[in-house]
C-alpha cells in the first residue's frame, strides 16, 4: 500500500475537481443570468422563465434605441442605444410584463418559477 500521493495523483485529482459537474441543489440557489436580445425590434426571448434573485439582462443590437420598461413602470433600464446593455434584479413584487417606451409594439413578459 502506497502511503504517498504521486505528482500525477495530485493532478489528476484536481483536474477531476475542476471539470466534476455542480451539483442540481448548489446551481438552485445561484441566481442566474438571463440574457435578453433586442433586435429587429423584438425581445428575444419574448418571456422569461426567472428565479426571484436571478438578473434579467438587455442588450440593445438595433441601430434605434429603446427601453425595457415595466407596464405599470414600477422598473425601467432606461435608454439603451446600439450595443449598450442594462440589467435588474429579479424581485419578488416586481411587474412582469413589459414594453418599449419607444417602441409599445415590443413587449416582453417575465415568469416566476420556484
Amino acid at each position: 500500500m502506497r502511503d504517498l500521493l504521486t505528482r500525477r495523483d495530485i493532478i489528476v485529482g484536481a483536474t477531476a475537481i475542476t471539470v466534476a459537474p455542480i451539483p442540481q441543489a448548489l446551481r438552485a440557489n445561484t441566481p442566474a443570468i438571463h440574457e435578453v436580445a433586442i433586435q429587429s425590434f423584438q425581445f428575444g426571448p419574448a418571456i422569461l422563465r426567472v428565479r426571484v434573485g436571478d438578473a434579467i439582462r438587455w442588450t440593445n443590437h438595433d441601430l434605434a434605441p429603446h427601453t425595457a420598461t415595466a407596464d405599470q413602470f414600477g422598473w425601467d433600464t432606461g435608454t439603451l442605444e446600439r450595443g449598450e446593455m442594462a440589467a435588474i434584479k429579479v424581485t419578488a413584487g416586481m411587474e412582469l410584463s413589459y414594453f418599449c417606451i419607444f417602441h409599445p409594439h415590443m413587449k416582453g413578459r417575465v415568469v416566476l418559477v420556484a
